[in-house]
C-alpha cells in the first residue's frame, strides 16, 4: 500500500479505532451497463455511445433472487444510461414491492428506445435521480455537450407533467457536481438558488438536490492532469479531510453490483476496478445480503473525495 493510502487508512483508523467497515446493506446498487447516449467529462465510469457493456438476463435475475431473499430498503440503478438497457422495465417489476429508484441523465428520456419510459415509471413510482450540474446552459453544455441543457430541461418538464417534483410519492432528486476541481457548496443554499432559477427560468420544480464531489479517477482525473492540476485537487481533499462524515459514508450501508456481476464497495471502486474483500467477489457467490453486512471495506486515495468538506455521496451531502 503506497504512503497516500495508507494517509486515508491511518486517519481513518485514527478516528474509528479500527478500519472502516460496513454495517447492514439497506441499499443495493446495480449498474446495469456502460451505454450511454452521452459523453460527460466527469463520468468517473467512462461511460459513452460507444460503450457495450450491458448486464445479462441471467444477472439480473440473480439479483432478483438475492433481493428477495432479504429485501434491502432500496435498489439504486445505475449506467451508464439504465433506460438504454432492453430489460429495464421487466427488471423493475420483478423487484416489486422493493423500492427502486433510478439515476438518469435526463437526455436519455427523450430518445426513441426510452420512449413511454417516463410514463412506466410514474405509474410504478420509480424514485428518480437525475443528473443536472447547473441551472445555466453554459456550464450545463461544457460538462455535457451542446444541446445537452436544452434537452435537460425538456425532460424536466416532462417529469413535471407526470407529477414528478411535484406530487409527494414521485421523486425528483437532482444532482449538482462542480465545474473543476472545487468543492460543491454548501447544499442548502445551492438548493434554494436551484429551486428559483428553474422556477423563474423554466417553470421547472423538483424535490430536493443532492451536491456531489467530483471523485479523483476516470474522465475528471484525466483531465485534472490535462490541466496539470491533479496534485493541487488531491491536496484539496486531503486537507478539507472531515471526519464527521464517516458515519455515513455510504460504502457502509451499501452494496455496488457492476454490470457482470462483480462486487464493490461503491460505485467509485468499481470504476478502479477494487472488488469487495473477502471470499465474496460475485453476485453468483451469494445467496442473500446478510453475507456482505460487517464486512471490510476496501478503501484508496479516492475516498478522500467522500470525506472532504460536508462529505458526499449518492445521496449528496453528508454533513450539514
Amino acid at each position: 500500500m503506497n504512503q497516500v493510502n495508507q494517509s486515508f487508512v491511518e486517519r481513518t483508523q485514527a478516528v474509528l479505532g479500527r478500519p472502516l467497515c460496513a454495517g447492514k446493506v439497506q441499499v443495493l446498487q446495480v449498474n446495469l451497463g456502460l451505454l450511454c447516449n452521452l459523453s460527460c467529462q466527469h463520468c468517473h465510469v467512462q461511460a459513452g455511445p460507444k460503450r457495450e457493456e450491458m448486464m445479462s438476463r441471467s444477472t439480473l435475475d440473480q439479483l432478483v433472487h438475492l433481493a428477495q431473499s432479504r429485501p434491502p430498503g432500496l435498489v439504486d440503478l445505475t449506467g451508464g444510461a439504465p433506460e438504454l438497457h432492453p430489460l429495464l422495465q421487466q427488471f423493475i417489476l420483478a423487484l416489486a414491492p422493493i423500492p427502486v429508484q433510478v439515476r438518469t441523465n435526463l437526455t436519455a428520456l427523450l430518445l426513441p428506445q426510452a420512449q413511454g419510459m417516463a410514463e412506466f415509471f410514474a405509474a410504478h413510482k420509480v424514485g428518480l435521480v437525475a443528473s443536472l450540474p447547473c441551472y445555466t446552459e453554459a456550464n450545463v453544455e461544457r460538462q455535457r455537450g451542446k444541446g445537452a441543457f436544452g434537452d435537460s430541461i425538456e425532460a424536466l418538464r416532462l417529469l413535471n407533467r407526470l407529477g414528478y417534483g411535484v406530487e409527494e410519492n414521485l421523486s425528483l432528486q437532482l444532482i449538482y457536481n462542480p465545474g473543476g476541481p472545487s468543492l460543491p457548496p454548501a447544499q442548502t443554499k445551492l438548493e434554494a438558488d436551484y429551486k428559483t432559477r428553474l422556477a423563474q427560468d423554466f417553470g421547472v420544480s423538483f424535490t430536493k438536490l443532492a451536491c456531489m464531489t467530483n471523485m479523483p479517477i476516470g474522465k475528471f482525473q484525466k483531465r485534472l492532469v490535462q490541466d496539470g492540476k491533479d496534485l493541487e485537487y488531491f491536496q484539496l481533499l486531503t486537507h478539507s479531510y472531515n471526519q464527521a462524515t464517516l458515519p455515513q459514508v455510504m460504502c457502509r450501508h451499501q452494496l455496488h453490483v457492476s454490470w457482470d456481476g462483480t462486487l464493490h464497495d461503491c460505485d467509485f471502486n468499481y470504476a478502479l476496478g477494487l472488488t469487495a474483500q473477502g471470499p465474496l467477489t460475485n453476485l453468483s457467490q451469494l445467496s442473500s445480503l446478510a453475507e456482505l453486512d460487517l464486512r471490510p471495506i476496501t478503501t484508496g486515495n479516492h475516498c478522500f473525495g467522500c470525506t472532504a468538506g460536508s462529505g458526499s455521496s449518492c445521496g449528496g451531502a453528508l454533513t450539514g
